[in-house]
């Protein structure tokens, strides 16, 4: 499910609706959600400009829909279920800082290019 950066128009609804009825086809259902704002979590975000912040068992603090996943699905979800461009970028700098990449410039393109096998 796709939509961009606009709020409220059902998307996460929408998605665990969908997953419901996977679900009962008898399909192994679960969800993650991507968001491309730069912070780690939502834990730090204002309310009135991302909405309501939702606490997993985990303790991730992540957004509204992600506690509609778990609901609709009858999950429980990790942290490891919401991803951030500003987790990605930090796992990266991480990875620099230990030196895994041995030396070399990082760039866009070579090293977070190879984070999207993380979610397969």
């Amino acid at each position: 499910m796709t939509g961009g950066v606009l709020s409220g128009l059902g998307k996460g609804v929408t998605a665990s609706s969908i997953g419901v009825l996977l679900k009962s086809a008898g399909l192994r259902v679960t969800a993650v959600k991507i968001d491309p704002y730069l912070n780690e979590d939502a834990g730090t975000m204002s309310p009135f400009e991302h909405g309501e912040v939702f606490v997993l068992d985990d303790g991730g603090e992540v957004d509204l829909d992600l506690g509609n996943y778990e609901r609709f699905l009858d999950v429980c979800l990790t942290r490891d279920n919401n991803i951030t461009t500003g987790k990605v970028y930090n796992k990266v700098i991480q990875k620099e800082r230990r030196g895994d990449y041995l030396g070399k410039t990082g760039f866009r393109l070579s090293h977070i290019s190879p984070m999207k096998y993380r979610i397969g």
